[in-house]
């Protein structure tokens, strides 16, 4: 059986306390590990500052969607913006990892945790909206 979540949030910060305590709601529910919730989280709050921060050249209000579907074996986590198109797969380079930190570019890590935290990551862009679906497995 599955369960499906689906929330529209608004572009702003605040909004990521929302989208934190509605998986931590489905999380109790189906008594997920600790482990797996702080995972999604983490996930979601990293791909969510990104669309706020970066989605929208001329600011403003706008919404975006996150649905979370929870299957027994995995979770799969669709996040559909209508900012600018950014392919999260292409348009951000890995960062080098292995580098010294003050060598290091700013920016990327976040981008580069939810590839590495994720078991799959699709991109595409479909009625002027960008869709990005990312799975992940429930067992560590």
């Amino acid at each position: 059986m599955s369960t499906k979540l689906s929330l529209r949030v608004e572009n702003k910060i605040e909004e990521l306390g929302r989208i934190s305590a509605a998986v931590d709601e489905l999380a109790e529910s189906e008594d997920w590990s600790p482990a797996l919730t702080f995972r999604v989280n983490l996930v979601l709050e990293e791909f969510g500052i990104n669309v706020i921060n970066y989605a929208h050249e001329e600011g403003g209000v706008h919404d975006f969607e996150i649905t979370l579907l929870s299957e027994p074996e995995t979770l799969i986590i669709e996040i559909t913006d209508d900012g600018v198109p950014f392919n999260p797969l292409e348009d951000k380079p890995t960062p080098d990892t292995s580098a010294p930190m003050d060598e290091r570019p700013i920016g990327g890590l976040g981008l580069h945790l939810v590839r590495t935290m994720t078991e799959e990551m699709r991109y595409e862009r479909q009625n002027s909206r960008n869709h990005s679906t990312l799975v992940m497995r429930k067992a560590e």
